[in-house]
């Protein structure tokens, strides 16, 4: 909403007629006082119907009743003046996008297709320009619920222009990102958004998330404002430069992060269908509110990189997959409203060691990771480390490792609680491998039956509370 300094647009003029009439006649008096009070009537008269909003709570909503209050005008559906601002979706920036060091995305829009968890009655992105060399500049954005669950059509009732600070574009330094200003739209949950970006010139490489299992669209051109889609003749498999749809939504609790590696990444689920462990989190969310079950009001949002551990990142400046210890405060505790963290690391730093892993090392990494958290309130919810036998890489002296971390997170001295995947999913005839049902194939990453499965061993009072005071 744009604010308006001096108590309104007529007020200047009032005070001009002021001075150039020192000595107004009563009838000049009462006809200033008639107009002022005029127009602070109009004035409180639209804050009241901005601010009043749309009811648009994350449970006992249908998808198609929100969808509705957003058709009926661009202002309709406006910020409510109470609520909280949570995470219904996101994606931690990975690195710089092969083959886009020259030209970047110069002169075209990015349709970035992302899901929701949470609905809610306000939009707002952020965007990252973390690995790019030179300035990025995004010269329209804009935000619309996609007319359908595949492809780049957007619901034209819903489509809203995004403006940074006021102005309808912006320019973001070299590792630097930005937010949005908010949006009014009801934006459902459980659905797919377009978060569309036109950047006129290149900003070197771009900052994407690599394996986003979701088709996104490019357009050559400005078409930030298209509904059709029909010009994005583009595809890709990735999300370019957006990292966080935030909502305003007045009967949340908070959010839910859910930090990991491919596996929490949703390596190896279906494409396109949102079978990631933490999307089954968010769909038995919604589930249970809708049945009047006592679940936690979350969004839920996921930070997962593939191939991402604890304790070591990737090569280049910033980083490319940047280690949990060093992505800890960008990804989890810059998420709004954090409640808790699900925490599911420590493969890759067992499978990528040149040697053997340090068992102690990792389980020292991972505690700092909890203590962070502590310090802000959050709660640290871990996952066992999930078996690995078959996979290219296994040895028994690695096996030995997963089994003493293990050992320890069930202890109790890592996380404020445990959700034990390891021993639901292994095998029972061979404790080192994944049961078939919950196999991909390549041994190491979840069916979509089992991400499912991982989704389902959460229990809500696991992700209530604060986190236990550190000692």
């Amino acid at each position: 909403m744009t604010r308006h300094d001096g108590g309104g647009p007529g007020v200047p003029h009032a005070r001009r007629s002021i001075r150039l009439h020192p000595r107004p006649d009563i009838r000049d008096r009462a006809r200033h006082h008639a107009l002022l009070s005029a127009l602070l009537a109009v004035t409180v008269g639209l804050s009241a119907a901005i601010y009043a909003g749309v009811d648009a709570g994350d449970g006992g909503r249908r998808h198609d009743d929100v969808l509705a209050a957003s058709r009926t005008g661009p202002h309709s559906a406006a910020a409510a003046s109470t609520g909280v601002w949570v995470g219904s979706w996101a994606a931690a920036p990975t690195g710089r996008e092969p083959l886009t060091e020259t030209d970047g995305t110069a002169g075209r829009t990015v349709r970035n297709v992302v899901h929701t968890s949470v609905a809610g009655t306000s939009a707002r992105i952020t965007l990252s320009n973390l690995y790019g060399t030179g300035p990025l500049t995004v010269s329209a954005a804009t935000l619309a619920v996609a007319a359908d669950d595949d492809g780049p059509a957007a619901d034209p009732a819903t489509l809203r222009r995004l403006t940074f600070g006021g102005r309808p574009s912006i320019t973001i330094p070299a590792g630097g990102q930005a937010v949005s200003d908010a949006a009014p739209l009801a934006v459902p949950g459980d659905t797919d958004v377009l978060v569309s970006l036109h950047t006129p010139y290149s900003a070197g490489p771009v900052t994407f998330h690599h394996r986003a299992r979701q088709t996104s669209y490019v357009a050559d051109g400005e078409h930030t404002g298209d509904v059709s889609g029909a010009p994005y003749t583009g595809q890709i498999t990735s999300w370019r430069y957006v990292t966080a749809l935030d909502v305003l939504n007045d009967g949340a609790d908070g959010t839910v992060v859910a930090l990991g590696d491919s596996i929490t990444d949703g390596s190896t689920s279906t494409p396109g269908a949102d079978r990631r462990w933490p999307d089954v989190l968010s769909d038995r969310i919604h589930a249970a509110l809708a049945a009047g079950g006592d679940a936690p009001r979350y969004g839920v949002v996921n930070a997962g990189i593939s191939g991402n551990r604890v304790l070591a990142g990737g090569p280049g400046r910033p980083a490319a997959n940047a280690s949990a210890l060093d992505r800890f405060e960008r990804d989890v505790l810059g998420r709004p409203n954090v409640r808790a963290v699900v925490i599911d690391l420590g493969v890759n730093d067992i499978l990528r060691a040149r040697t053997t892993a340090d068992p102690d090392a990792v389980l020292d990494g991972l505690r700092a990771l909890v203590r962070r958290a502590h310090a802000h309130g959050v709660k640290a919810v871990g996952t066992t480390l999930l078996p690995f036998r078959g996979f290219r890489g296994y040895t028994d002296a690695r096996e030995d490792v997963r089994q003493e971390i293990n050992a320890a997170i069930r202890s109790g001295s890592v996380y404020d609680t445990v959700v034990d995947v390891d021993r639901a999913m292994h095998d029972p005839y061979d404790p080192r491998r994944l049961r078939s049902e919950y196999d991909s194939g390549d041994h190491l990453h979840p069916s979509d039956r089992g991400y499912r499965k991982m989704a389902e061993l959460i229990e809500w009072e696991q992700l209530r509370g604060a986190g236990r005071a550190d000692s």
